[in-house]
């Protein structure tokens, strides 16, 4: 017995068939309508019902007739609109071809704009053309689509379906575009830089791998964009920024997607303290170009983004969340026993830099609700970063935090080559800290200014913005496992 969906496939390939039979085209080439439906929203605020005749195209969302009368709904990616047709306007043949088109179906209609006696605008249609028939149905329309893992597999339907789900990927284009906007209005200039890379750097990470068929030899994609940036300023470029998709072959969860987007900076003659400044300031700024107001609502919070944001020490932070200083425990063995007294789970294998990492995710994060810099990280921790000036165990690198979810890594960038090659050979003594290559420590050799550099999670940021608590809400096409 055929399923309901190959009943109504059926129906329409009948009904493609009489639209052709009447020698019509249902996959025109093109259509141009004079206005989109929030412009005739706006047009007929300025001009009433004297406005001219416009044409509008969009995809048909409902349908009602009642008798020689008929009612549409059209969307487009402004808004929505109803139609109404009328038999003694349009006439027998093209009233009758109305059975014709299905809810989904994309036309294009021409008429004058009217307000019903209900107060609803209403276009009402002298002319109209099929421009894509539809062969599958919407989903069931009153509940849209609540399938979560059919709207990631299937975007395209969750955002004909679910305008919430339209309005985040929305708010992600103008949060970048603000993003832009305010890195440019501060002197830095865009670049980009290659996403296959002989070596992955910049990152504790396990890379992607691929075989370059013509230098036949393996390349990898990238895990980060700092080293590539960091050249830039050996070269003479002060300020630059790059806003590009990295791929880290790890782990899925509702804060990771094995694919993502990150915006890095860096600013010559800056250390964490300018960059930490540039933080506060830009994603304020962006809350002001598209929230309309540095406070923004998390799941019923109200959160003020207003500089200047707390600045929270991490031996500090670590000491009064869970009781443990770590500069008590100068080594992975006695911080791996303390932890364990402590009832935790440790792995066996990892050293003292991801030992306090853990401690940071368990016991600290969960407590930086208010926009929190995250200050001063031990030396294990990032081979990338400059010592502090005071206390050469501690790194000048920070972390940001907006509702206990990490948006933001940055750092005093280490410019020494020597310094930097000893922290380097540390990843084959077993440290869990960054990998680099030779040629960037050549390119050190020639001399880079002392530079702040930042990096900052876009698809997190629009994850605070939006008050989703899932990667997957706001990425268009987040990795799934591919169905059998």
């Amino acid at each position: 017995m055929a399923s309901r969906l190959e009943r109504i496939t059926e129906q329409r390939l009948d009904s493609l068939s009489r639209i052709r039979a009447r020698g019509i085209d249902p996959y025109p080439q093109g259509y141009h309508p004079s206005h989109t439906i929030r412009e005739a929203r706006v047009l007929f605020e300025r001009q009433g019902e004297n406005a001219q005749d416009i044409s509008l195209a969009g995809r048909i969302m409902s349908k009602r007739s009642m008798g020689k009368m008929s009612f549409l709904d059209l969307r487009d990616s402004s808004g929505k609109i109803q139609l109404s047709f009328r038999y003694n306007l349009l006439g027998q043949e093209r009233y009758e071809f109305l059975q014709e088109i299905d809810i989904g179906d994309i036309i294009g209609v021409e008429g004058r704009l009217f307000r019903t006696k209900a107060g609803e605008l209403t276009l009402e249609v002298s002319d109209f053309a099929m421009l894509c028939k539809t062969l599958r149905p919407l989903p069931e329309k009153w509940h849209g689509l609540a399938d979560v893992e059919k709207r990631y597999r299937q975007r395209y339907l969750d955002l004909i379906s679910n305008e919430e789900s339209k309005k985040i990927f929305i708010l992600r284009s103008k949060i970048i575009t603000a993003m832009r906007s305010f890195l440019d209005k501060q002197g830095f200039m865009e670049v980009e830089t290659p996403v296959l890379q002989s070596q992955a750097g910049g990152a504790v990470a396990r890379p992607f791998i691929t075989h370059h068929h013509a230098l036949d030899e393996d390349l990898y994609l990238r895990i980060a964009l700092e080293l590539p940036l960091k050249k830039l300023i050996v070269g003479g470029f002060d300020r630059v920024y790059e806003i590009g998709r990295v791929f880290r072959n790890e782990g899925i969860s509702v804060q990771h997607n094995p694919e993502f987007t990150m915006l890095e900076c860096y600013q010559a003659y800056a250390d964490y303290n300018d960059i930490m400044n540039l933080v506060e300031e830009m994603i304020s700024y962006i809350a002001g170009e598209v929230m309309g107001d540095t406070k923004i609502t998390w799941r019923g919070k109200t959160i003020d983004l207003t500089p200047p944001w707390r600045r929270l020490y991490l031996r500090e932070a670590i000491k009064e969340y869970c009781g443990i200083d770590f500069e008590d425990y100068s080594d992975v063995a006695s911080l791996r026993s303390r932890m364990i007294e402590m009832g935790l789970e440790v792995d066996p294998d990892k050293g003292r830099g991801k030992l306090i990492n853990e401690l940071i995710s368990i016991f600290v994060e969960p407590k930086l609700t208010l926009p929190t810099f995250l200050l001063d990280y031990p030396v294990e921790v990032c081979s990338l970063a400059k010592r502090k000036r005071d206390n050469a165990r501690l790194v000048e690198k920070f972390e940001a935090y907006i509702n206990g979810i990490e948006i933001a890594n940055a750092y005093t960038e280490l410019n020494d080559p020597v310094d930097q090659r000893e922290r380097f050979q540390q990843v084959a003594m077993g440290e869990e800290i960054e990998s680099g290559d030779e040629d960037f420590i050549q390119a050190l050799e020639y001399g880079m200014p002392p530079t702040g550099g930042l990096g900052i999670g876009i698809d997190r940021l629009v994850m605070i913005f939006a008050g989703q608590q899932s990667i997957r809400e706001v990425i268009l096409f987040p990795q799934l496992k591919t169905k059998e």
